[in-house]
């Protein structure tokens, strides 16, 4: 389970470094590719929480720090126009 960190472009221009306890956001994320923000967050939910259960599997205990990676990112959508631009995946590194 590498970790992995994705850089993704907000729609207000800003980008941030998130984080993943796998390599599950490989499956979900494209860099270069840009979601609409209900499409970027339904992604996210899927992508942390398959983390989670990976860690869970291997170690008894589900990831806290995947978990706050997705309460990061809906705190942070929250503020977005769902319609408006989107979100773009600019690079993924493990």
């Amino acid at each position: 389970m590498p970790e992995t960190f994705w850089t993704v472009r907000w729609p207000d221009g800003t980008e941030e470094q998130l984080y993943s306890p796998s390599s599950v956001v490989t499956d979900l994320f494209e860099p270069g590719l840009s979601y609409p923000v209900p499409d970027f967050l339904h992604r996210s939910r899927i992508a942390m929480e398959r983390a989670s259960n990976r860690v869970k599997a291997r170690y008894g205990h589900p990831c806290s720090l995947a978990m706050g990676q997705l309460d990061r990112i809906e705190q942070r959508i929250a503020g977005f126009d769902p319609k408006g631009a989107p979100v773009t995946c600019l690079k993924i590194t493990q």
